[in-house]
């Protein structure tokens, strides 16, 4: 078990602040800095570097951030897995994911109720950002679980099939493109499109896509680039553009008639989710409990 000294050091880094961590920790500002004393005796090393009102970590202070981290990811699945053993209720512990817009809408809420249904003493953070932004979190701590659209190849990450998805051309059911029966993918050139931002696995999906039929993103007739998939989606069933968009965060508007899906001859685009955890680390715990879940959940279905 870490002490709480440990707990407090690693508030401060996180903060970057004294006072910050005292509130946080509901503690007063002189037990924290007596904390931190303690530590840089025990460790024989100055762990911040103090300007002013500014802290930063000294050298020795990143091993000892580094090294807290991944003793708190030991404990807090030890304790999970300790606490489960008898009666999955009763287990404690804290399951930070991070996952993508169409994750994060459409494909894990329902996930997430069985699984706090099963484990109703976790407490559970959700964090939506983009699969690129999601990526940063898992290595920068912030989560401990992520979800992204492909594959990532980095050394620091290990990635974990999940669920295939399918990206589809839609526009308005008041656009004239919607009156339109089949296109091709040159005849894109020729019409507005809106397009997510930068870091969206949506658009990823969509470049490999448009590659595979000879095409570029820089060929599209791009004005708009907007980020998440309900502002672009709402922006589609205002204007006349085209969009793409996960089928999963449309099937209300198909059924309702207010977006029409395109024909577009030889574009297919799909994507592949992953779970995503640090590489290195133990992968079981309360990650592996709500992954084993997640699979199940989606093949029933």
């Amino acid at each position: 078990m870490l002490s709480f000294g440990h707990l407090v050091f690693l508030e401060v880094a996180k903060a970057e602040s004294f006072t910050k961590a005292s509130q946080t920790l509901f503690i007063t500002q002189p037990a924290i800095s007596k904390h931190i004393r303690q530590l840089e005796e025990a460790y024989g090393a100055p762990l911040f570097d103090r300007n002013g009102n500014s802290i930063a970590l000294t050298q020795a202070g990143k091993i000892l951030f580094d090294g807290i981290q991944e003793a708190k990811g030991i404990s807090d699945r030890t304790h999970f897995d300790i606490s489960s053993l008898s009666n999955d209720l009763l287990a404690k512990g804290e399951l930070k994911i991070g996952a993508s817009t169409t994750v994060a809408l459409y494909m894990i809420p329902s996930v997430l109720s069985e699984f706090h249904r099963k484990h109703p003493q976790l407490k559970i953070i959700l964090i939506n950002r983009n699969s690129e932004n999601v990526l940063k979190a898992l290595l920068d701590r912030e989560i401990d679980l992520g979800i992204i659209e492909g594959e990532n190849k980095s050394f620091r990450v290990h990635s974990e099939p999940f669920l295939t998805d399918e990206v589809i051309p839609v526009c308005s059911s008041s656009s004239p493109l919607a009156r339109i029966s089949r296109m091709t993918v040159k005849d894109l050139r020729k019409h507005p499109v809106a397009l997510r931002e930068r870091g969206s696995g949506t658009l990823a999906a969509l470049r490999t896509a448009l590659t595979k039929s000879g095409m570029k993103l820089a060929d599209l007739n791009t004005g708009v680039r907007l980020s998440g998939t309900e502002a672009l989606k709402n922006f589609i069933l205002a204007d006349e553009c085209i969009g793409f968009l996960p089928l999963r965060s449309v099937v209300k508007e198909l059924k309702s008639g207010t977006l029409i899906r395109l024909n577009i001859a030889g574009l297919k685009v799909t994507r592949q989710f992953y779970f995503i955890q640090r590489h290195g680390e133990k992968h079981g715990g309360i990650n592996m409990s709500f992954i084993r879940l997640a699979k199940r959940h989606h093949n029933l279905k």
